[in-house]
């Protein structure tokens, strides 16, 4: 009996470690369930803040439609995608800067916030936004935020809400996606785009895009080419197509290693007329593209090529070395061809 005694005293401390082990072995299960099994949710460009349960452009899940908007609030809407417009920034640009405004102001142009925050997207004259002044101007402080946003490399192919977070650096960055699917309802009332996220697209170009785009560029044959220029009567390679597919309702980037990612790619064995076709020092590496030209068909390109020439129609160089083998079919969805 004496031998069993240790036993007995042992008791009490299994039971005690069996318990906690229950109680952990719960918690876990709770914890695993109100987490997704412990996996983080991660998005691509196309992120579901945007959609609704039918997986159509919805209220994302802030419940705030844009027939609940004041005047301001539309008026405030409407500047930030204008200056974003002139600014050459696509419409996935205005969705950012919109979400931003939503979550930070309400898009109303405040004169107070968390320490010195001001303004529509509540800027901070300390961190170097601008003066109170200035980011309490509308206009200003949509063309600093744009700026930065088209600063943050590969920004097209992040979420909405990691591009505005990387830009605003809120203290609450996931609070973003509630406002998705309110800034893509006013980017297609007050824009008329259809699909400021380029989610919802084939690789199709809209009928009628193509012809504008190349029309328009035909029209400008002749003109000097002139870096850093985009029109109306001196271009450079990627002004020229800026300007030609702003005149077919497309809003491209400014330069051309952004324009390589402003649309889906194929192989430019299978380009198409309204396709852009690409030069890089490595035809591997986009981040080494330094020129763009517009594919018309027929093995014909229009460009705006280089300092002493002029706009110019040309055979494409198929073989040139410095040809990347992807071209970009322009607001379709991006892809990884």
């Amino acid at each position: 009996m004496n031998l069993l005694r240790p036993l007995r005293l042992l008791v009490p401390f299994v039971a005690i470690a069996a318990a906690l082990g229950l109680f952990l072995g719960l918690g876990f299960i709770v914890f695993s369930t109100g987490s997704g099994g412990g996996r983080p949710t991660t998005y691509g460009p196309c992120d579901a803040g945007q959609l609704s349960s039918s997986g159509s452009l919805g209220l994302g899940t802030a419940g705030t439609s844009i027939n609940d908007l004041s005047d301001e609030q539309r008026r405030n809407a409407a500047t930030i995608i204008g200056v974003a417009r002139d600014l050459g920034a696509p419409p996935r640009a205005w969705l950012v800067a919109l979400t931003t405004a939503m979550q930070e102001s309400t898009l109303r142009n405040i004169n107070y916030g968390d320490r010195d925050s001001l303004g529509l997207f509540q800027q901070r004259p300390s961190q170097g936004w601008g003066s109170p002044a200035q980011v309490t101007d509308p206009v200003y402080s949509t063309r600093m935020f744009i700026q930065r946003l088209l600063a943050v490399p590969g920004w097209m192919n992040l979420p909405v809400t990691v591009a505005a977070q990387t830009v605003q650096r809120s203290a609450f960055p996931d609070a973003y996606a509630k406002w998705e699917g309110l800034a893509a309802q006013l980017v297609q009332q007050l824009a008329d785009v259809a699909d400021p996220a380029g989610c919802g697209r084939t690789a199709v170009l809209p009928d009628g895009v193509a012809s504008t785009a190349i029309a328009f560029a035909l029209g400008e044959l002749g003109k000097p080419y002139v870096w850093g220029a985009t029109g109306p009567n001196t271009y450079d390679c990627s002004g020229l197509m800026l300007r030609a597919f702003q005149a077919a309702g497309i809003n491209l980037p400014r330069v051309s290693r952004e324009q390589f990612y402003a649309g889906g790619h194929v192989p430019i064995s299978q380009a198409q007329p309204g396709d852009l076709l690409f030069y890089a020092t490595d035809p591997s590496d986009p981040d080494t593209i330094h020129h763009v030209v517009l594919y018309m068909g027929n093995g014909q390109m229009v460009e705006a090529p280089y300092t002493g020439q002029s706009v110019r129609v040309r055979p494409v160089p198929w073989n040139y070395a410095e040809l990347v083998p992807l071209a970009t079919r322009p607001g379709t969805t991006q892809n990884r061809a």
